[in-house]
């Protein structure tokens, strides 16, 4: 089905092989002029929601639309600096006030239901270094860097032919 294709799409181990779909379209497995993929760009614009983290779902068009493997396409966007893994603090926004308190509560920190979510995030500042903090938590937000920015930017038309929710 894929002989023609420069690129073949990936085809997850667990797929059903009998399982009707449509073949990925033969433009999405093209690489554009920086060597990337569309389901590269899409990805790269999940992560510019800013909601994007190291824990997080990939959903089925990745590799139904776009031919690539989501979690390994991240290693390479993440090894080819087009994003990065932020530090625990700069990924406290991915965490609830539960979940800072319960931190705070295990150092011995007093106050904590006066606290509203700024105080938290500066009182773990306080009482807290980066390597401290990461060891009560290992999601970790993921971020664009500049490349990734500028290459989200030049293959716009790539996420505006996405099919996108309804709002």
């Amino acid at each position: 089905m894929y002989e023609d294709y420069t690129i073949k799409p990936y085809i997850s181990p667990d797929r059903d092989p009998n399982e009707v779909v449509k073949p990925v379209p033969k433009r999405n497995m093209e690489p554009l002029a920086d060597g990337l993929l569309a389901g590269d760009i899409i990805l790269l614009w999940r992560i510019n929601f800013g909601t994007f983290t190291n824990e997080t779902w990939y959903p089925k068009y990745f590799e139904y639309t776009y031919g690539i493997d989501g979690p390994s396409h991240l290693a390479q966007l993440l090894e080819n600096g087009y994003a990065y893994e932020e530090s625990a603090f700069a990924s406290l926004d991915h965490l609830n006030s539960s979940q800072k308190k319960a931190i705070l509560k295990e150092r011995g920190v007093k106050g904590l239901s006066k606290m509203k979510a700024a105080d938290l995030d500066e009182a773990l500042a306080k009482n807290l270094s980066e390597e401290e903090l990461g060891q009560y938590f290992t999601v970790r937000g993921i971020a664009l860097t500049r490349k990734g920015e500028e290459a989200l930017a030049n293959h716009q038309e790539i996420v505006n032919r996405h099919p996108k929710k309804k709002i």
